[in-house]
């Protein structure tokens, strides 16, 4: 049996829908599962045993090969007896239908109805729209709907041997091997610039944590959008145990080979804030625009910060009020407790601040 999964177009749901692909592969044990992912996004599926094949859909890119005219043929061979479509667009239920899979499962949103076989109703759907809910627990649903078994909601990732490779020489070249703990700075995300904490903010908490844990070294990874703010922060720290990746090779392997050999993570809510919970990193998330509850993961060792203003969250990718309050106002020194917490060295500060400022700290 051949069964197609249309995944989510960015890193971060791509990751959080791992414990979906778990409960599938679980099952329907024999069937051999394809995923129709992004090119960008076909990382995270590597490594996985819950994928078989990747198929590559992007709409908009130069390769023909991954327009949606040739994945369609590629799947009309395959013969597929389902199709699960984890994202809510249209577009994915076109390509499903238009690829003659006689059973396609999906949520009903976005009038695309008429072209599923199975609508599964929105579970968070309320009379001013939807309320948030964890992405993790949307996907689910589907999987509950197949009768799939429950084998958990943590999320998975592996890293290759060349991605462990390519990070073993970064750390060599950037002297990262020494570092106790080696702390990762994550800086951006596809969503928006509302979701950026300020440069100046990541490169004062560089210097506080590296003046308070001598042994420690940062490093800021970042993708070909986010290499200028990367060099930014290290310039601005200007201290030697602060550096950037902006001049080594992009690649979501290496993200996550470095993350996974991390002590503590710093990140946006962004993809590879998702990375560092698979790999149960400790983690501290800035959230600004976006509700925590869409991405709840029950992350052990996570902790989440979120300034309270009564503007948000708004959901928004640019601040509509165009003073991104949410972002500049998480001051460097909360989130230094936060990461002092999280690495059992609290004593090193007298007190948090997180009252004091409004601030909201929830766990994972």
């Amino acid at each position: 049996m051949n069964l197609v999964v249309f995944c989510p177009n960015l890193i971060g749901d791509t990751v959080m829908a791992t414990p979906f692909m778990r409960s599938l592969r679980a099952g329907f044990p024999s069937a051999t599962i394809h995923a129709v992912v992004k090119p960008v996004v076909r990382p995270v599926l590597d490594g996985l045993d819950c994928v078989d094949q990747a198929i590559l859909l992007d709409h908009r890119s130069a390769n023909s090969d991954f327009h949606p005219r040739s994945v369609i043929n590629e799947i009309k061979n395959l013969k597929a007896e389902l199709a699960v479509l984890l994202p809510n667009s249209f577009r994915s239920a076109v390509v499903a239908w238009r690829s003659g899979i006689n059973r396609r499962v999906g949520y009903a949103r976005g009038g695309r109805g008429l072209l599923l076989t199975e609508r599964v109703t929105t579970p968070n759907r309320t009379a001013r729209g939807f309320a948030p809910m964890p992405v993790v627990e949307y996907y689910m649903r589907l999987a509950q709907h197949l009768n799939c078994p429950d084998m958990g909601r943590f999320l998975e990732q592996k890293t290759t041997g060349d991605d462990e490779r390519a990070a073993d020489e970064a750390s060599e070249r950037l002297n990262l091997r020494v570092a106790n703990p080696l702390i990762i700075f994550n800086t951006g995300g596809a969503f928006g610039p509302a979701k950026n904490w300020p440069v100046t903010h990541f490169a004062e908490l560089a210097q506080m944590l590296v003046r308070l844990i001598p042994a420690a070294k940062v490093a800021v990874i970042c993708g070909p959008a986010e290499a200028d703010n990367a060099r930014e922060i290290a310039l601005q720290a200007a201290d030697p145990r602060v550096v950037s990746m902006a001049v080594e090779p992009k690649s979501i392997g290496l993200s996550k080979a470095m993350i996974r050999r991390a002590g503590l993570v710093v990140t946006t809510d962004s993809g590879p804030r998702h990375f560092a919970t698979a790999f149960a990193i400790p983690t501290v998330s800035l959230f600004g625009p976006t509700h925590i509850e869409w991405t709840r993961t029950l992350h052990p060792q996570g902790l989440h910060l979120q300034k309270q203003v009564d503007c948000g969250p708004c959901q928004k990718g640019i601040c509509p009020e165009n003073h991104h309050r949410c972002m500049k106002e998480m001051q460097p020194a909360d989130v230094l407790s936060a990461c002092l917490k999280l690495l059992g060295r609290e004593s090193l500060l007298p007190s948090t601040r997180f009252e004091r400022d409004g601030l909201r700290l929830v766990s994972a």
